[in-house]
C-alpha cells in the first residue's frame, strides 16, 4: 500500500507515518519542514523494511505544490491512502492576533488541502479501494471564542469531508474524519493543556493510539473518529447545547484560564 501524509514532520505526521510503517506501508511524506521530513525518513527506513520517500513542501503555495506533483508524476506513483494532517493553529482573541497569521490558518488548513486532497485523488490506483483521512478537531463542534479561525476551519473540514464521502461512494473511496481533542504536538500545545488542569487533561489524546485507532477505522469504512469517551460526549453535548450557550460558556473558561 502506498500512503501519502501531509504535516508528516509534526507530532501526529510521525505517529501516523510510524503506524503506517509498522504495516509495511511505502510512505511519500511531505512538511515544509525538509530537516523534520529526512531525520523521519531515516528512522523509519532504519526500523522497518519499507519504502520512504520526502518532499518538502509549502502546501499554501500551488507553485511548490506543482513541483511536488512534477516529481511524483515523473516517477509513476499511485497512492492507496492520503491522510491529511497539515494544519495550523493560532490561539488568542481575533483582533489580538496579526492579520496575516490568521489568515494562513485557513490557507493551510483549509484551501492547501482542497489543493493537495484533489491532486492526489486524481493519483489513486484506478480500480482499487482508496482511503482518505482529514484531520479536524473536537473543536469543529463548537463555536470557539479565543480560537474563533481555527474551529471555524476544522468545522469546514468536517462538513467538506461528509460531503465528498457521499460523491466518492460510488468510486470506492471511503472518507473518514478524525476529531481529536487535545493532543501534545507542540510545546504550545502542551502548554496550553495544563493551563486547562483536568478539562485539558481529560480530553488529550495519545498520539499512537489515535493513529492506530484512526487508520483501524478508516480501512474498516467508517466516517468519523473521535477519541475517548469525554470528548464523545462532549460533542454529543454540542449537537443539543444551543451554540451561542456554547459559545458564551467556552469563552467563560478561556478568559478564566487565560486570567490565572
Amino acid at each position: 500500500m502506498n500512503v501519502m501524509i501531509t504535516g508528516a514532520a509534526g507530532g501526529l505526521g510521525r505517529a501516523f507515518a510510524n503506524e503506517c510503517a509498522s504495516r509495511g506501508y511505502n510512505l511519500l511524506l511531505t512538511d515544509i519542514n525538509e530537516d523534520g521530513l529526512l531525520c523521519l525518513k531515516r528512522g523509519l527506513e532504519r526500523q522497518f523494511d519499507v519504502t520512504v520517500a520526502t518532499i518538502a513542501c509549502d502546501l499554501t503555495n500551488p507553485e511548490s505544490v506543482d513541483k511536488m506533483l512534477d516529481v511524483i508524476d515523473k516517477h509513476g506513483i499511485r497512492f492507496d491512502m492520503l491522510i491529511n494532517v497539515a494544519g495550523l493553529d493560532y490561539e488568542g482573541e481575533f483582533m489580538g492576533r496579526d492579520r496575516e497569521k490568521i489568515v494562513k490558518i485557513v490557507l493551510l488548513n483549509n484551501a492547501a488541502t482542497l489543493r493537495i486532497t484533489h491532486a492526489i485523488i486524481k493519483r489513486r490506483r484506478i480500480g482499487k479501494p482508496f482511503t482518505i483521512v482529514f484531520v479536524s478537531s473536537l473543536a469543529s463542534m463548537f463555536p470557539m471564542p479565543i480560537k474563533a479561525t481555527y474551529a471555524a476551519s476544522k468545522r469546514f473540514l468536517l462538513d467538506f469531508a461528509i460531503s465528498l464521502r457521499q460523491e466518492l461512494k460510488k468510486e470506492h473511496i471511503n472518507v473518514l474524519t478524525l476529531c481529536p481533542g487535545g493532543m501534545v504536538t507542540t510545546q504550545e500545545t502542551m502548554s496550553s493543556i495544563l493551563a486547562q488542569g483536568f478539562w485539558g487533561d481529560a480530553t488529550t489524546n495519545s498520539l499512537d493510539a489515535v493513529a492506530r485507532n484512526t487508520i483501524d477505522r478508516a480501512l474498516a469504512g467508517k466516517s468519523l473518529y473521535v477519541p475517548g469517551k469525554l470528548n464523545r460526549i462532549l460533542s454529543l453535548l454540542g449537537k443539543i447545547v444551543p451554540r451561542s450557550w456554547v459559545a458564551a460558556a467556552i469563552y467563560w473558561r478561556w478568559k478564566a484560564v487565560s486570567e490565572r
